[in-house]
């Protein structure tokens, strides 16, 4: 059964740019779908489209909607209609549609007076189990950004390492920022694989948790998590969860072509499930809810025809990614599918 949810509608401000290729459905799209607990917004587009980036262009939306799309819950039902030129997907709740934001110039639905108790909230865009961790955590750190940040001066009793249960004193800290703080210190240098001279700042390598027992300088701290053992000199950042917006998974609107710079956990290779960092970032027009596909590098081999000439093979098409957390000069990826492993420096582009 249907539950009766609140929907925020929200006018329509610009077109989305038109695909020269044509929309295909999958051969086995089913003519409705009924939103189930655990689905992703990309989980059902792919129940529907042969290419699940091209979700907003099914429902129409346009680009407003997209960052702030309809909420879809357990329960609403998805029905494909194929009666216009192109298939458009609608949205019932209760067995009534839920008008398109006015797109189209159906009735606009405001707020709706919930009769049953909420079990489970809006579907989101990716499976936040997959990247919450990473949105919890600054990751990525401006070459010099930690240099001002407060830190570690001293421990209880002057001891070298610090774990948890500790008591440790910070210098620096701002009491404005609240008593929750998180530990790091900086690890691998980040540099542009497209211009090695290019320095892209650090990845921040976080060693633990700390609270603040008592304001001043230095303020006082209880270490309530350690991941590694903490030093003098390493630097805190105020604990703020960085909240995952609901985009609609979607491709850029114009070419972009980027290469990996790094992987999570990973020395060179990618596969699926897999958190990647590519070297485009807000200055490039980045935004959450990006979906890239991913390039192997083709090999260069002999030729079979001259001697002492190399042939290049073409870039193979291995996977596709979706931006979650974008930084000014990086941005952070999920490797949502992969026929293969791929590398670090492979490029991934507009799909």
């Amino acid at each position: 059964m249907s539950r009766i949810i609140s929907l925020v509608l929200l006018a329509c401000m610009f077109a989305l740019p038109i695909k020269a290729d044509e929309l295909q459905l999958k051969e086995n799209a089913p003519d409705t779908y009924i939103v189930r607990r655990g689905d992703t917004l990309w989980d059902i587009s792919g129940q529907f489209l042969e290419s699940p980036w091209r979700w907003p262009e099914i429902w129409n939306l346009n680009r407003d909607q997209i960052k702030n799309p309809h909420w879809i819950y357990p329960g609403d039902v998805i029905a494909l209609d194929k009666s216009g030129i192109n298939p458009r997907l609608r949205l019932l709740r209760d067995g009534v549609e839920v008008a398109n934001g006015g797109a189209d110039g159906a009735e606009k639905y405001g707020p709706r007076v919930r009769a049953e108790a909420l079990e489970a909230g809006p579907i989101p865009s990716i499976r936040a189990s997959d990247i919450e961790p990473f949105l919890s955590k600054p990751l990525f750190i401006q070459e010099g950004a930690l240099e001002t940040a407060p830190a570690v001066v001293a421990s209880e009793d002057n001891r070298v390492i610090v774990g948890k249960g500790s008591i440790a004193y910070i210098e620096g800290l701002d009491s404005s920022k609240g008593r929750d703080w998180q530990i790091y210190r900086p690890g691998r240098l980040l540099r542009d694989p497209e211009n090695e001279g290019v320095v892209l700042g650090y990845e921040a390598v976080y060693v633990g948790d700390a609270y603040v027992k008592r304001f001043g300088n230095p303020a006082t701290v209880d270490i309530v998590r350690s991941k590694f053992e903490i030093y003098r000199g390493d630097r805190l950042i105020s604990a703020e969860q960085e909240p995952f917006t609901a985009y609609v998974p979607h491709a850029p609107d114009r070419l972009i072509k980027a290469r990996i710079v790094s992987a999570y956990n990973s020395v060179n290779e990618v596969a699926q499930n897999s958190i990647i960092t590519i070297n485009r970032g807000k200055k490039d027009g980045m935004e959450v809810g990006h979906v890239l596909a991913a390039y192997r590098d083709g090999l260069w081999v002999d030729s079979a025809l001259e001697s002492r000439k190399k042939v290049k093979l073409p870039n193979e098409r291995v996977g596709l990614i979706f931006l979650f957390r974008i930084f000014e000069n990086v941005s952070y990826a999920l490797v949502l599918q992969s026929t293969r492993q791929f590398n670090l420096r492979d490029v991934v582009q507009t799909p």
